[in-house]
């Protein structure tokens, strides 16, 4: 659903960039707040670059039809919605300008769509499912699947709005709308099993690295004389008998690589929801040349390789580098900055 230059008029793209701008600013704010601990960090930009190397694995949805993981969903349940928020966002930024993926004046549509409609839609309707399911780990997995499958045709709608006020061709409101909304339902199942089966393997080995599922423990309580009292909390499991951050860290990472470095040449190489739409509708007529069009790395490939499947995989792997070094960057430098404003007299700034 990356929206390139020209399908958006002027006025509309700048306003969405007002939009995505007081998004981004909100987000710094709370992600000071759910980045509480220092090794937070590391494991958000990792998120970070594993949304981008599952972006690359495009899946056939339909006929001639292709999509991929939007990642608003996975990233609010993994590690918060605002800071899934900028995680989004930085994966958006390093396809737009190093790729050629989404257009540069379009930017603030893609953030306002695809990083902030998908994470406050997906973390909505991910709270609401949790606050009526049982408090099992089991409730936490089945609530990603439905909050991404909604969060996809949530996009759809969004970005069906923003065509029907800044669209630059004169399409019929009713077919892109049935259109958008049809294909990326299709889509959104894609979505929400990735983000299901993601989710349900990090519960698995940490579930405490897991922001959706922090709390969601009941305190036991015990009758004593007739009356109901909290039991005392259990021992915590020493570190060295889980699954260390580090290791996490590093199968993520690891992951990431293989999958855009290798499994992405397998990927349907059919168009993906948005450009298939956009062809059929005519809403492409006046799409415009990315800004990035002779970048090294436009379209997924290194210039002047040209083995297809090594040219494609050294992308990937960049892309996944570059993601995790930005995404990583940007987080602990919002870490610091809530360390500085933590003071003794208010340690809850």
């Amino acid at each position: 659903m990356h929206v390139p230059d020209g399908f958006i008029d002027a006025p509309t793209s700048a306003v969405t960039g007002v939009v995505a701008a007081g998004a981004l600013a909100v987000s710094l704010r709370g992600a000071r707040r759910e980045l509480g601990e220092e090794r937070t960090a590391p494991l958000a930009g990792l998120v970070a670059a594993f949304i981008f190397a599952v972006q690359m694995l495009n899946f056939p949805v339909a006929a001639g039809t292709s999509g991929h993981l939007l990642g608003g969903a996975l990233a609010a349940i993994l590690v918060g919605p605002y800071t899934g928020v900028l995680c989004v966002s930085v994966v958006l930024l390093m396809q737009g300008v190093l790729f050629a993926d989404g257009g540069l004046t379009a930017l603030g549509v893609n953030i306002t769509d695809m990083a902030l409609v998908t994470t406050v839609v997906s973390y909505a309707v991910f709270r609401g499912l949790l606050a009526v399911l049982p408090r099992k780990r089991r409730s936490v997995t089945v609530a990603s699947f439905v909050a991404a499958l909604v969060s996809v045709p949530a996009a759809a709608v969004a970005f069906t709005l923003i065509y029907a006020i800044g669209g630059t061709t004169d399409v019929s409101l009713g077919k892109v709308a049935t259109a958008m909304i049809g294909v990326h339902v299709l889509i959104g199942i894609g979505e929400a099993v990735i983000t299901a089966l993601t989710v349900g393997a990090v519960i698995a080995v940490r579930p405490d690295l897991v922001h959706g599922a922090r709390g969601l423990r009941q305190r036991l309580r015990l009758r004593v004389d007739g009356e109901l009292v909290d039991a005392p909390e259990p021992v915590a499991v020493p570190a060295a008998a889980r699954t260390s951050r580090r290791a996490v860290w590093l199968t993520g990472l690891v992951a990431s690589l293989v999958l855009a470095g290798f499994v992405s040449f397998y990927a349907s190489a059919d168009p993906d929801g948005l450009e298939k739409v956009a062809h059929d509708k005519g809403i492409d007529t006046k799409e415009k040349e990315h800004a990035s069009a002779d970048s090294p790395l436009a379209d997924y490939g290194v210039k002047d390789v040209s083995d297809a499947r090594l040219s494609g995989g050294l992308a990937g792997v960049i892309g996944v580098g570059v993601t995790v070094v930005a995404g990583s960057a940007v987080f602990w430098a919002v870490r610091r900055r809530r360390g500085a404003d933590v003071s003794p007299a208010n340690p809850g700034l």
